[in-house]
């Protein structure tokens, strides 16, 4: 994890809306998920779910937990890799194997 991503008060991050590098929003930081052995952030809690994104799972779950390491960029929002709107893409393309099968 590149430390200049870290904000100097991790708290910060709580309420900040997470969008992918391609713009599409994700969601809002909820909470924050810490090692403490290692003194780092691994992940981050978001609620407030793009259903676009995550459809049905987004309205029947508390949220989701990302990878601190899909992190790009911390400031006025989160900036995370466009790996959200990929797994999404494939969770469309598993759908429509199993409509068709």
């Amino acid at each position: 994890m590149d430390p200049e991503t870290v904000p100097q008060e991790i708290t910060t991050l709580v309420g900040r809306e997470v969008y992918s590098k391609n713009g599409v929003f994700v969601g809002e930081v909820e909470d924050i998920r810490l090692d403490l052995d290692r003194q780092s952030v691994t992940g981050l809690a978001l609620h407030q779910l793009n259903t676009e994104l995550f459809g049905e799972q987004a309205r029947s779950s508390r949220g989701v937990i990302i990878p601190y390491r899909w992190v790009q960029a911390v400031g006025d929002v989160v900036i995370v890799n466009d790996v959200v709107e990929r797994l999404q893409a494939a969770d469309s393309d598993s759908d429509s194997e199993e409509v068709a099968a």
